[in-house]
This record gives C-alpha cells, structure tokens and sequence, in this order.
C-alpha cells in the first residue's frame, strides 16, 4: 500500500518536473520579444475621430476633397480605409503605409498645415 502511494507520488512529481522542464525550454514567442513596428515593414496608422451623424457627410466631403489628395501624394502611402460607427458617432480611418520611416518622415508643420485647410473646407 506505501510502495503504491509512494510510486503515484513519484509518478506525479516525475511529470510536474518534465512539465516545468518542457515549459522552461520550449520556444514560445512572449509579447515583450516581438519587435513591433519594423522600419521596413508596412504599417497602418489607427485615427479614431468623433464624429457626429449630422455632420457625417460633411465630413467625409472634406476627408475626400482635402486629405485623400495630400495623402496620395506622400511618400510611402499605400491607401486608407474609412469605417463609421453610427451607434456612437464614431469614425475609424485606417492609414497604410509602406513603413514607419516614410510615414513619420512627413513633418509635423505639413500636416498642421493640411489640418488648417481641412478645417477651412
């Protein structure tokens, strides 16, 4: 009777060890080792903007007429996507651009002067 619970102890610490050692060695891929962001790599820019439904035509009138021309001309842009929320009001854009680099290399006075002009129209 002790040699059995003695063996089903042994059984069982034997297979929490192999467990701890198999987690300890394996190659899983955590969050902290991703490297996000690659400068060579595509990436998308996640605008969210209130936007309330009385105004939603007027606004995507403006996105049309303003930023999509400014937008197709710059460096790196590959296209955008334009989602809208009518239970909230709520506008996603999704901005995809060929990598970071290019799309940061866009100075910050260029685009305020494009969010000028589109808050003129």
């Amino acid at each position: 009777m002790k040699v059995i619970s003695l063996l089903k102890n042994l059984i069982k610490m034997f297979f929490a060890l192999l467990f701890v050692f198999i987690i300890s060695h394996s190659k899983s891929t955590n969050a902290i080792d991703l490297q996000m962001n690659k400068i060579d790599e595509n990436i998308v820019e996640e605008l969210r903007l209130t936007v309330p439904s009385e105004y939603k035509e007027i606004w995507l009138k403006s996105e049309e007429e303003v930023w999509e021309p400014w937008l197709a001309k710059q460096d790196g842009f590959l296209g955008r996507q334009i989602f809208y929320n009518h239970e909230v009001g709520e506008a996603l854009v999704l901005v995809k651009w060929k990598n970071r680099n290019l799309w940061k290399n866009i100075s910050e006075e260029e685009v305020n002067r494009m969010q000028k002009l589109y808050e003129a129209t």
